[in-house]
């Protein structure tokens, strides 16, 4: 290595990716213009490469022109003179299995748009933003006790120009940030936007961790797409996908000739139902590869939130192996490595980048995903609550009748409501495959199932837990979820459409605007049950607190209107309606319930107090209620 390059290869930057601490090994590997030298410099590690060389097209591909140098510790560099932003590249690895074989940089910050594979020589400088405002206000709150509801969106297909192709960041920005905001979301969560060569894996399968999808635009068109976001008060978080990654060719598979990113053993290395491959979490230079890809997106791209995917196939050796997998050192099925690299991670982010939060994906009942790690827990900030998915949208679909016999789906969950920072999510996954829509999912005929679906999300909004909605769910589209195209917005000519969506928007208004409805979520502090064996009417009454607020929540999950219903109520005081779902603006029957009630002397399900009201067919209403002074 010639004298004058060695200042630009720190060893200590080499040093901490091999020993598994990197944060930022993104400002070292890859492609980098060293303005002193006015040349680009390559690095990447393939420590059982027999050599590489960077091939491109500025040497028109041609192996032998620029061949890289083995520094140390398995990393090749090359500086090259002469090279512009776009220009395509990939290195020629002469693998330990005697492969030849053209890879893609794992460290690119942008790539050639599908199906083609080159990375590009691309500096992500340039971009001026402004959002300090919104970093600053971001860094004070603590989301835990603020509201959070989320408007989960796939970019490709939410709203697109005449037939189907790729909308850009910057076309799509303005438009999404002004409907986001005018329907009262908090936050976007964008399924992810890493570089994938499948449109159908919906960008779970992953080539460039490092790398926006080219699909969409440059990496400056997402920091404009971001900025926008924020420019509005929107946050915005990106589906995060460490667990696998796909066998294509360019990608990181077998890489140097060997399994260096995934596991040797074959026991350990593939999902068998997924057709990809497993990280080696207890390699430390994969563990230094998927910290800093965490820090990369909030570093770079100022993002709120990660939502990392599959958390259930990262933690259980076990997980859709068919059966056969190697237990851990105790003999168990958990993955302890994996469990210390997605700590590292939580850790990592979270106390870097203050007001941020990560999710876990997570279908088990797998302890402490949200308790810091010091604690002994994972130090996700929230879980996506699966159980209530799958218990509530089990009883919407079931006959009305026959829901009385199933009472404890819709309260189940109350059990351990706390165990956990949960968010409750009705996300893409519930819309796909033949599971139908949301509404079509709704038991009953065409009215049926708007009321059913505004009575849902009506449960949804008032129980404890943050939430999640996927884009089409808040105007009732009615058939599955296409990546292909984008959403039927011609329904909001229809009123029953057009009411569901205005319907969500004055939910979203309700839960921001009272903070006993998102203010206390991980305690009995913050929720009682009012009614809550009614299961013969199919009804439930609950109280959210925080401080002297307090919303009461009814829903009746039958046909039925519910005259003089009787509601328990802990203290005397008076009712005022704050939203009733049945109204005739949102496609409801027109039932008006009682605009003010004052409690009675009627003690009921061991409470002093109660209050009678007209609860609609197949609707919800929240009364806010005040005590007597």
């Amino acid at each position: 290595m010639k004298e004058k390059f060695l200042k630009y290869l720190p060893e200590n930057d080499i040093y901490l990716f091999n020993i598994g601490q990197a944060q930022k090994a993104y400002e070292f590997f890859g492609c980098h213009y060293i303005h002193e030298l006015k040349m680009h410099r390559f690095c990447v590690w393939a420590p059982n490469a027999r050599n590489i060389s960077l091939v491109g097209d500025f040497n028109s591909w041609n192996a032998a022109e620029t061949p890289m140098e083995l520094y140390k510790n398995g990393v090749w560099v090359c500086f090259v003179p002469g090279l512009k932003d776009g220009e395509n590249y990939k290195y020629m690895v002469h693998g330990y299995d005697g492969s030849t074989v053209l890879k893609a940089d794992p460290f690119a910050f942008h790539c050639e748009v599908r199906p083609q594979t080159a990375s590009k020589v691309w500096d992500l400088g340039g971009y001026e933003w402004h959002d300090d405002k919104y970093v600053q206000r971001r860094i004070k709150k603590n989301v835990l006790e603020n509201p959070v509801s989320i408007y989960e969106l796939h970019i490709g297909s939410w709203r697109t120009k005449e037939g189907y192709r790729f909308p850009s960041f910057r076309e799509v920005a303005d438009e999404l940030a002004d409907y986001v905001n005018d329907m009262g979301y908090t936050h976007i969560e964008l399924m992810p936007v890493a570089e994938h060569p499948f449109d159908g894996s919906w960008g779970y399968q992953v080539t460039g961790f490092y790398a926006v999808t080219s699909r969409y635009g440059t990496p400056q068109d997402f920091m404009y797409f971001v900025d926008k976001m924020h420019s509005r008060g929107i946050g915005v978080i990106i589906d995060w996908v460490p667990g696998h990654f796909p066998k294509d060719a360019q990608g990181l598979a077998k890489f140097d000739g060997t399994h260096l990113y995934e596991h040797e053993n074959v026991l350990q290395r593939e999902h068998p139902q997924w057709g990809t491959l497993i990280f080696n979490y207890g390699r430390p230079e994969v563990v230094s590869f998927l910290v800093s890809n965490a820090v990369f997106f909030m570093d770079q791209f100022h993002i709120d939130g990660l939502r990392v995917d599959a958390v259930t196939s990262i933690l259980y050796l076990d997980y859709a192996r068919d059966g056969y997998f190697v237990p851990n050192e105790e003999g168990g099925n958990i993955d302890n490595h994996a469990v210390e690299m997605l700590r590292r991670v939580n850790s990592v982010v979270l106390t870097k980048y203050a007001g941020t939060m990560t999710i876990a994906e997570e279908s088990t009942a797998y302890p402490m995903i949200t308790k810091p790690p010091y604690d002994g827990g994972l130090g996700f900030t929230f879980k996506w609550n699966m159980g209530f998915m799958h218990d509530t949208l089990a009883y919407m679909s079931m006959d009305h009748y026959f829901r009385q016999f199933d009472h404890n789906k819709m309260t189940f969950s109350m059990f351990y409501a706390f165990r956990e920072n949960y968010i409750l999510a009705y996300s893409h996954d519930e819309v796909v495959h033949g599971k139908k829509s949301m509404v079509d999912k709704m038991f009953g005929d065409y009215w049926q199932k708007f009321a059913s679906l505004r009575a849902l999300y009506s449960f949804m909004f008032a129980h404890p837990g943050k939430k999640l909605m996927f884009m089409g769910d808040e105007f009732a589209q009615f058939i599955e979820w296409d990546y292909k195209k984008q959403l039927d917005w011609f329904l909001l000519e229809y009123e029953s459409h057009a009411g569901m969506q205005k319907f969500v928007k004055e939910l979203n208004e309700v839960y921001t605007g009272n903070p006993a409805l998102y203010r206390i979520d991980d305690s009995w502090e913050g929720f009682t049950w009012l009614n809550v064996d009614d299961a013969e009417r199919s009804t439930f009454a609950f109280m959210r607190s925080a401080g002297e607020e307090r919303i009461i929540c009814v829903v009746n999950f039958t046909p039925v209107v519910r005259e003089n219903y009787w509601v328990a109520i802990p203290q005397e005081g008076k009712l005022e309606l704050l939203l009733n779902s049945d109204e005739k603006k949102y496609g409801g029957s027109g039932v008006g319930p009682e605009q003010i009630i004052k409690t009675q002397k009627k003690g009921i399900n061991k409470m002093d107090y109660s209050a009678a009201m007209t609860l609609p067919p197949l609707g919800a209403v929240y009364y806010k209620f005040t005590l007597k002074k």
